[in-house]
């Protein structure tokens, strides 16, 4: 079936759905150009079509007119007389150039050359077609590998920062971990040092005379300082939990003390 402008200018395309398709004005505006220079070929068509009509009458009446001519050219011998000579005069009827183109040969060299011109404008408006279809399907495969080229450019991108916030996330809950056992074990040490301490409030001690002279306390252990992670973290803010001392009551009297006694002590106590 043969495409004219009307089919073009009648085509409707589906509407794609979760999935990209071409931009649709780009499509229109491509489309009004092919209807355009469809209309124009045919047009162009249509014009050379008359002209060859017009061509074949013009040959079919010249070869008419060149068959009646030649029946009245015969009588030669009469026109060389020379009583005839002033009746001869009317005789060519037709202009020079018609008589010239009576000719059998001229007829068929007019003939060839509006074949040859008819097939050279059709075979104009086949390249014209076969170049505006080549290049229509040049313009779509350009703005598809287009789209494609910008969707893998999207994909790889959005890929990457995907990558690197599942790194820093992994980063995050690696810190988290080691932040939480470095507390853990800060928070133990102080418990152990305060039970320590408690237990020494409690023991009774000898009498003075019969003790030795005790040895001089170590200093107790600072509390373990931990350096920073050299990345600098936003780590989340967590509330420090809270512990629920619990409650001696002191002795009524202390018994005497060892000369020398520790002066102080991790879990913040103090001893006389």
């Amino acid at each position: 079936m043969a495409l004219t402008p009307e089919d073009v200018v009648n085509k409707r395309f589906q509407p794609t759905k979760f999935r990209e398709g071409y931009d649709q004005d780009e499509v229109d505006d491509f489309l009004d150009e092919v209807v355009v220079e469809l209309r124009r070929l045919n047009q162009e068509n249509e014009e050379l079509r008359q002209r060859l009509i017009a061509s074949d009458s013009r040959i079919n009446e010249l070869q008419r007119q060149a068959q009646q001519g030649g029946g009245f050219a015969q009588p030669e011998p009469v026109a060389a007389a020379p009583v005839v000579a002033p009746v001869a005069a009317p005789a060519p009827a037709f202009p020079q150039a018609d008589a010239a183109a009576m000719d059998p040969g001229n007829t068929n060299n007019l003939l060839q050359l509006a074949r040859r011109l008819h097939e050279e404008h059709v075979r104009e408006g086949v390249e014209k077609r076969d170049a505006l279809i080549a290049e229509g399907h040049a313009a779509a495969a350009r703005v598809v590998a287009e789209a494609e080229a910008r969707q893998r450019a999207e994909l790889s991108t959005l890929e990457q920062e995907r990558t690197t916030l599942e790194n820093r996330i992994e980063e995050l809950r690696t810190f988290e971990r080691e932040y939480r056992q470095k507390l853990r074990g800060y928070i133990e040490g102080q418990l152990r040092d305060l039970d320590a301490s408690n237990e020494l409030a409690a023991a009774p001690a000898p009498a003075a005379a019969a003790a030795p002279a005790a040895p001089a306390a170590e200093p107790a252990p600072a509390a373990p300082q931990y350096a920073a992670p050299a990345q600098q973290f936003a780590a989340p803010q967590y509330e420090a939990p809270t512990y629920d001392a619990p409650q001696y009551e002191a002795p009524a009297q202390y018994p005497a003390q060892p000369a020398a006694q520790p002066t102080d002590y991790p879990g913040g106590f103090v001893n006389n």
